[in-house]
């Protein structure tokens, strides 16, 4: 099978790539970053989505494609959001339906649902993004079920937050507090119920989803998850290095981080402030049965993996270059302590 994975350079779409080769396909890449180290078993192609006949070009001759490009919460760029997660989807979407693609999967977000009136979240929840980055990943699956009316066989899937070694972004803030041994903190008590999924088991639903013929939506998510509390107190514990999980007000700082974040202070996005005081889980009931899958992590064993990996190549991510993907890049040493001053 001949696939193309828009993203392929970046923290999810080049393990995904891996999976791919090791099932035995053929595997194009379609990045604005080359991989790092170069693959010699995969057409590293480098290109913008926003480039229509970049992308029609890639798209060339393949049998599925897995469309991962997108630009973050971490990005904190409303032009970027619309220009990369709507227009360059277009482009994508319009693209597969003229190279007569056979199945597109697009990787949406669970931003789309905005918060939850309540839990859990199923596939037939109604969207409601509450800030430019869901709205723009909506704007995306909109046109998703646009292209399906007009022939394209393209399917949906929404994960909750992802994590995984080597996912770093926001997470490096988390982790290398633990590292240092300094408090955590959780708002309002951390009761908030939070839902995690492993970038591989990600994975392993994209390709099972790409394997099933008609277009659907399929929310993924971990289903050994609790508080936002227990799955901190549980990585303290673990690390060892005398950090505690600590409550604060969530009005307030909610309020602070917004405007540091608007200050440029803050590596948070309004997505983070939205949503980390808050309640969220899938039912992945859908995905189970039409697809098969199965997660394997549980929140607290993607957290543990997620961290043991980043102390063990903590001084390479401290001296990573700026230039890959914003989950693979680690934060500054400015935004850290500013951090540390806010909570």
């Amino acid at each position: 099978m001949r696939v193309l994975v828009t993203g392929g350079a970046g923290y999810f779409g080049e393990l995904l790539v891996r999976k791919l080769l090791q099932q035995g396909c053929q595997v194009r890449i379609f990045d604005l970053n080359r991989t790092d180290p170069p693959n010699s078993g995969i057409d590293d192609v480098q290109g913008d989505i926003r480039d229509p006949f970049a992308i029609t070009t890639a798209c060339s001759g393949m049998d599925v494609v897995f469309h991962n490009v997108a630009q973050v919460p971490l990005a904190k760029d409303r032009h970027l959001f619309w220009s990369v997660n709507r227009d360059g989807t277009e482009n994508l979407l319009r693209a597969c339906l003229e190279q007569h693609v056979s199945k597109v999967i697009y990787t949406s977000s669970s931003a789309v649902y905005g918060v939850p009136k309540s839990n859990p979240v199923t596939e037939e929840t109604p969207p409601s993004p509450a800030e430019d980055y869901g709205r723009a990943k909506m704007a995306g699956e909109r046109l998703c079920g646009e292209y399906a009316d007009r022939g394209l066989d393209v399917s949906i899937v929404r994960p909750r937050t992802i994590m995984g070694h080597g996912r770093l972004g926001i997470f490096q803030i988390l982790f290398e507090w633990i590292y240092q041994g300094c408090n955590i903190p959780v708002f309002n008590g951390g009761a908030n119920t939070y839902q995690f999924v492993h970038a591989g088991d990600l994975a392993e639903a994209c390709i099972l989803a790409s394997r099933r013929k008609g277009a659907e939506a399929y929310n993924c998510g971990t289903d050994r998850f609790g508080t936002m509390r227990e799955v901190l107190e549980h990585l303290c514990a673990f690390a060892g290095t005398g950090s505690r999980v600590r409550s604060l007000p969530m009005g307030p700082m909610v309020l602070g981080m917004k405007v540091c974040s608007r200050l440029g202070l803050s590596p948070l996005g309004a997505y983070h402030a939205l949503m980390y005081g808050r309640s969220m889980y899938f039912d992945i009931s859908k995905a189970r049965t039409q697809l098969g899958w199965q997660p394997r992590y549980s929140n607290n064993e993607m957290f543990v993996e997620s961290y043991r990996w980043y102390v063990d190549n903590r001084q390479t991510v401290l001296s990573r270059p700026t230039g890959v993907s914003q989950h693979q890049s680690a934060v500054g040493e400015r935004a850290l302590a500013v951090l540390r001053w806010l909570l």
